[in-house]
């Protein structure tokens, strides 16, 4: 069973948050996800800069 990830430098942009992890492999990845209720957006990325900008270009449609 794969262990869950622990993000750190998580930060909120609107609704969306981002946040870094580091993957099975020791590699840092990012993670952005939106809280919204029912909007279900959520993509990893190899930058930071990358999900920083998803976060802020993401568009709700629930």
């Amino acid at each position: 069973m794969p262990r869950p990830n622990r993000f750190y430098n998580v930060t909120r942009l609107g609704p969306v948050q981002v946040g870094s992890y580091y993957d099975g492999r020791g590699r840092t990845k990012h993670s952005a996800a939106c809280t919204a209720p029912g909007c279900g957006f959520s993509a990893e990325y190899v930058e930071r800069s990358a999900a920083e900008l998803a976060a802020r270009t993401h568009r709700c449609k629930p």
